[in-house]
């Protein structure tokens, strides 16, 4: 018998998969506070994921990290909705990112 530890968060139907494979598990339902900190590792480690990709999974990776961020802003009380009208204000003010400049130096006048 083999035990493999994680102690991270995971997806709320990932126990009912481990449940179908015969396996046997234990978790524990966090406070706020852990709760926070485990989604940001959880965010940092689904960055590492993504920088790492293939091509292939790219897409799923990005899809992850928009699920943690969506469960951090959720414990912020931010809607997903207004994390949009946020972004779509900031883009028509500021821009994206589409014609990928590189800001090099500003000299400024005194």
């Amino acid at each position: 018998m083999t035990i493999k530890y994680y102690n991270k968060l995971v997806r709320d139907k990932i126990p009912a998969v481990i449940t179908k494979s015969a396996s046997v598990y234990e978790t524990e339902v966090l406070g706020e506070e852990e709760y926070i900190q485990k989604l940001n590792e959880k965010l940092n480690e689904e960055l590492d994921e993504f920088y790492n990709s293939t091509p292939e999974e790219t897409v799923g990776e990005i899809a992850d990290i928009l699920e943690v961020l969506y469960a951090l802003a959720e414990t912020k009380g931010i809607s997903i909705e207004e994390i949009e009208k946020v972004r779509l204000q900031k883009k028509e003010e500021r821009g994206g990112f589409k014609e990928r400049i590189l800001l090099k130096h500003v000299v400024e006048s005194k």
